[in-house]
């Protein structure tokens, strides 16, 4: 069965949405903060909402095209950032990196480059598992999600027509 691309995006946009609006659920309603691999997986549902959006909105061969591409992307370097964290978090305890400072500080302090390092390389906090569901942490749940969605995006550049 096939599926009209634009409603394809236009669903994807939406489920975009939800999720994000889980999370922010999750952060303001029950007091989940979140670190910094946590705020860069956010980074990259939106992306993929904007490529959604942009798939959606402006339908097109050529905007097809970078959307789906945009969509695929942006969900494998979700996908490799949300990885990352499911590695952390599943560490002994004795090999948890230290907790560093915050986002804003790395932000505002350090280079892009070595801001990009010290985030990637994660801290205790990303190894705490605060929440799960159905036996999956966020970062798992995220894994899941991207990993979705880059295949989604994947295949709907494949396959090219219907736009």
């Amino acid at each position: 069965m096939r599926i009209n691309r634009r409603l394809g995006y236009i669903s994807g946009a939406v489920l975009v949405a939800g999720l994000l609006a889980a999370a922010l659920y999750l952060q303001h309603a029950v007091g989940l903060a979140p670190c910094p691999l946590c705020i860069l997986q956010r980074l990259a549902f939106f992306a993929i909402g904007g490529f959604c959006l942009l798939g959606a909105l402006f339908p097109g061969q050529l905007t097809g095209r970078l959307a789906a591409g945009g969509i695929c992307l942006s969900g494998l370097a979700g996908a490799a950032l949300a990885a990352r964290h499911v590695w952390l978090q599943n560490l002994p305890a004795d090999q948890v990196p230290e907790c560093g400072p915050g986002l804003d500080f790395i932000l505002n302090t350090f280079p892009l480059s070595k801001a990009l390092d010290l985030i990637l390389s994660g801290s205790g906090e990303c190894a705490e598992v605060q929440w799960q569901f159905l036996g999956l942490t966020l970062p798992g749940w995220s894994l899941v999600w991207l990993v979705a969605f880059a295949v989604a995006g994947g295949l709907w550049l494949r396959r090219g027509d219907n736009y």
